[in-house]
């Protein structure tokens, strides 16, 4: 049996529409789906860095971009000393990667537009179910979710070899079901991997569409094995959350600790990081 707690890890003024994040030392890299920015907060002196990403000069300002011309910037993972940052694909404007170096602060951009083409021709996906929202690079391999809050409810992850996502030539589509809340099925919004254990966040929305938001039901934790791509365990989180980020906090022999950012949807800029315990 598992058990999980959830508390505030910390408030931050500036950061809105918070989708991802990851912790490195003392430094919480967050970013918007409607943002050009990356942001870069520090735990202990509590300043907030924003690193310009999106070099677009047609739009007229790079935070609450409006949600017709917004980037999407649903994914932010990490392998080594680089992150990167993925648009959901959800729309031809949500297309686009950026590889940002920790050390020598580099942004590089990538068009993803050809492998997403892809990756929905191997999944027999159209353009209204496809929305990535999380993904997992192993320096050899990526792991991309996709998020099934379309119509045909498609959550499943990707298997893509290689370690150049925008020459991606072959993929794998898993399927996968996840936990309902009154009949609303949940979908991926992100993953971590922690060792051989891929932890997901997934929240259930009471929508049939990945460009309209829908009543919140709440939010799961839950594992899948690297290997075997088996669900482990799923729990729901308390609340009635929209949990769309997670990075690991810590880990012991009894307990693993998460980080995770909440999309409340609004032009706000300020967002609310929790802490969520896992007890084993």
């Amino acid at each position: 049996m598992h058990s999980t707690t959830l508390e505030v890890f910390t408030e931050i003024d500036g950061v809105g529409s918070a989708s991802g994040l990851f912790l490195h030392e003392d430094l919480l890299y967050i970013i918007g789906d409607n943002s050009g920015y990356l942001n870069e907060y520090n735990i202990k002196t509590k300043k907030l860095r924003k690193i310009q990403i999106l070099f677009d000069k047609t739009l007229n300002q790079l935070e609450n971009i409006p949600k017709s011309l917004k980037p999407d910037f649903e994914i932010l993972c990490q392998h080594g000393d680089k992150l990167y940052i993925l648009g959901s694909g959800s729309t031809p404007k949500r297309n686009l990667m950026i590889e940002f170096d920790l050390k020598t602060q580099k942004v590089i951009q990538k068009d993803l537009a050809e492998t997403y083409t892809k990756l929905k021709a191997i999944a027999e996906i159209d353009d209204q179910n496809f929305n990535l929202e999380g993904a997992i690079f192993t320096g050899k391999e990526w792991l991309l979710f996709n998020r099934g809050n379309g119509i045909d409810a498609k959550n499943g992850i990707f298997n893509i070899q290689g370690p150049d996502l925008a020459k991606a030539k072959q993929a794998k589509f898993n399927p996968f079901k996840l936990p309902n809340i009154d009949h609303v099925e949940s979908a991926f919004t992100d993953a971590v991997l922690v060792k051989n254990e891929i932890f997901f966040i997934a929240t259930a929305e009471d929508s049939k569409s990945t460009y309209a938001d829908g009543e919140i039901m709440g939010s799961f934790i839950g594992s899948i094995n690297l290997q075997t791509l088996k669900l482990t365990f799923s729990n729901k989180i308390l609340g009635k959350h929209k949990f769309e980020g997670i990075s690991l906090l810590s880990q012991s022999k009894h307990d693993t600790s998460f980080l995770l950012c909440e999309d409340r949807d609004t032009e706000e800029l300020k967002t609310v990081i929790y802490k969520l315990k896992i007890n084993f």
